[in-house]
């Protein structure tokens, strides 16, 4: 059963799901002050070995439901792949415990809400890993925003577009149905929220490039926000770029009194209409186990889940919690009903 800690024993997770992206939630784990992973669990041997080296002494489990009998803890992070979260949510749930859930959080909005209801009702906090919007220039954007330096933005722009081989090392990406909108495009409509509020009408095109990968690979959404803002969402795999900017999100913001972009390189220009400009550095920093080009996506790992703990001694509701994703999950559906419509949707009366 989980107990909400104050500055008493550390908090004690357990990591469910030890493949590719898994390697940084515990690389994370390990410098934030007040957590403890003390077991992992995995169906593949090698890769709960592999895992095992980063957190030496955590007890491994090939099932989550014998880990879960096993083991006293405070909550569970869960890495796998998206057909597995809601069956695994629901366990977690049950046992009583808190719940980190990887992103696309459900392959349906009906699991999704089936997820959130479950953890509503054990009384236990559920939080999406949607860490794009915890990457520091993106933070950085949404301060000069709320700042109100600029004044009320009017029109934006979220762009990830690259040429990046992201199918060697998740090579289940070229097999999805869904690909580049459920994948990463999700990341990208999140930050449109994040920085420009909730959507009223949507429009989207896609396009597979790549004939090598079942799912689209570009995609494109106009978004009308519901405070006013137009934001335009482009994502891309089949972007060639003289530099190649992976994993890097560009963001361009217009508002009524001055003008925002975060450039390539992490440089953010701020010029205020008729007066000043001025250039900030938002350079992620390097963590001991990070690597170029993905040290950006590494550090937004360490923030969202410091914010987690943060939450747990608080008891506040993340940022990115269950409830909060069903917002985005929901744009995603929006994003292929429209492409398949050719038609611009309405989301709010």
């Amino acid at each position: 059963m989980s107990v909400t800690q104050g500055q008493g024993r550390p908090f004690r997770g357990a990591l469910v799901g030890c493949g590719f992206f898994a390697r940084n939630h515990l690389n994370a784990w390990r410098q934030i002050p007040g957590v403890e992973i003390v077991a992992l669990c995995d169906t593949n041997a090698d890769r709960l070995r592999g895992a095992a080296e980063i957190t030496p002494g955590a007890r491994l489990y090939a099932s989550a439901a014998a880990m879960l009998r096993a083991e006293t803890l405070d909550f569970v992070d869960v890495a796998t792949t998206v057909a597995s979260h809601r069956p695994l949510v629901e366990q977690i749930a049950n046992a009583g415990l808190h719940c980190i859930c990887q992103k696309p959080f459900a392959n349906s909005i009906e699991d999704a809400r089936a997820m959130v209801e479950a953890c509503a009702s054990a009384g236990v906090r559920l939080m999406v890993h949607e860490n794009f919007r915890w990457q520091a220039p993106i933070r950085a954007v949404r301060d000069v925003i709320a700042g109100g330096e600029i004044g009320r933005p009017f029109w934006g722009r979220v762009s990830f577009r690259s040429a990046f081989d992201v199918f060697t090392g998740q090579p289940y990406l070229a097999t999805d149905e869904r690909f580049i909108v459920q994948d990463l495009g999700i990341h990208i409509i999140d930050i449109a929220r994040c920085l420009f509020g909730e959507v009223a009408d949507l429009s989207a095109t896609t396009q597979r490039i790549n004939p090598r990968i079942r799912g689209e690979d570009v995609a494109t959404l106009l978004l009308r926000h519901e405070a006013g803002t137009t934001s335009v969402v482009d994502c891309s795999y089949s972007t060639a770029l003289p530099e190649e900017l992976f994993p890097q999100t560009l963001v361009e913001v217009d508002g009524t009194d001055g003008t925002l972009r975060l450039g390539a390189d992490y440089r953010l220009t701020v010029h205020r209409r008729g007066g000043e400009t001025r250039e900030l550095r938002c350079d992620p920093p390097m963590h001991g186990w990070s690597q170029r080009p993905w040290h950006n996506i590494q550090d937004s790992v360490v923030n969202i889940q410091h914010h987690w703990i943060e939450c747990l001694r608080s008891g506040a509701e993340p940022e990115t919690s269950g409830r909060d994703n069903l917002k985005t999950l929901e744009l995603v559906d929006a994003a292929y009903s429209a492409a398949r419509s050719c038609a611009t949707l309405r989301l709010c009366a």
